[in-house]
């Protein structure tokens, strides 16, 4: 059976486990990091040598990195639904996926939700927060523009696009943080909040996480 190393709070761990409920995908979940710890237990550091989670083992593959874990997952078991085989389909999917790692993710993630959220008051840099909330809203304007003629990010139907990108809006919806009027994004996030697999496994409560710096 798949299983499943990261904790449900974890925005990386939560791509994948929407995913598997898209897939519909018997799977073991170990909690692991946070206040569950474990990450630097040599049996983990031996599957995941740079002791992060989210990581899966498959039978006697093991795949670290939430982006390839969707990759293999999609690939092993979507049947070309998620991540099309051919070529041309494939690239903008991947295009979008690593879009949402390198630009979105660090805006948001990085630089809102740890700089911000995350990060007691007394240690905030208040400036770097703002900047970061302004490429996040330049980041989403790009995405509201992208979804004028689909409803989804790639085209009529749910792909690994969603998923990088769409992961990121409860927190960004949920936190008290100014935010500019997207209404494509809007509807699309609308459409994801429709789907039994966002509502169980990225709509989690993220209050743990306040102030908390910790892995």
């Amino acid at each position: 059976m798949l299983k499943i190393w990261g904790r449900r709070s974890s925005a990386n761990v939560q791509k994948v486990l929407w995913l598997v409920g898209e897939l519909g995908l018997p799977h073991e979940h170990v909690p692991a990091g946070g206040d569950f710890g474990g990450l630097d237990d040599p049996a983990f550091r031996a599957m995941n040598p740079h002791g992060k989670v989210p990581v899966i083992a498959d039978g006697g593959t093991v795949v670290w990195e939430s982006h390839a874990i969707l990759r293999y997952l999609a690939a092993t078991r979507g049947a070309d639904r998620f991540w099309p085989a051919d070529p041309a389909a494939r690239a903008p999917v991947d295009g979008w996926m690593d879009w949402a790692q390198t630009a979105l993710q660090p805006a948001f993630l990085g630089g809102v939700f740890w700089g911000g959220y995350r990060t007691p008051a007394a240690q905030r840099d208040e400036a770097a927060v703002a900047r970061a909330l302004d490429q996040t809203a330049r980041c989403l304007t790009r995405v509201d523009a992208r979804l004028a003629d689909r409803p989804f990010v790639v085209g009529e139907t749910l792909s690994l696009a969603d998923i990088a990108i769409g992961t990121h809006l409860y927190r960004y919806f949920e936190l008290e943080i100014d935010r500019p009027a997207l209404p494509r994004l809007e509807a699309w996030y609308d459409r994801l909040r429709d789907r039994p697999a966002y509502r169980q496994h990225v709509m989690v409560p993220f209050g743990e996480l306040k102030g908390r710096l910790a892995f």
